[in-house]
């Protein structure tokens, strides 16, 4: 059976949107990061009224989830699974 065949055997095809094997991201970051580093930020620049602290706490958490999206767009699952497991060869 060639390759064409295989592909194209009934009842094993199943049309799938793009929507649900991307990541979602909010300006490029993942959405539970990019709400959490903007709440924190608001919190400060806000709350303690600390304007410039606030606005570089953004910034700074956003870039960082930005880098760490690009390289890994589920590093924030990947690293809560990290967590859960203690280490293994502890010194």
């Amino acid at each position: 059976m060639n390759a064409q065949a295989m592909q194209s055997v009934a009842g094993f095809e199943v049309p799938l949107h793009r929507s649900l094997t991307e990541p979602i991201l909010l300006g490029g970051a993942p959405r539970t990061v990019a709400i959490s580093n903007a709440t924190m930020a608001a919190a400060v620049g806000l709350g303690l009224r600390l304007w410039l602290p606030g606005l570089a706490l953004w910034m700074a958490g956003h870039a960082l989830a930005v880098w760490g999206a690009r390289i890994d767009p589920q590093f924030m699952e990947v690293f809560a699974r990290h967590l859960k497991h203690r280490a293994l060869l502890d010194a």
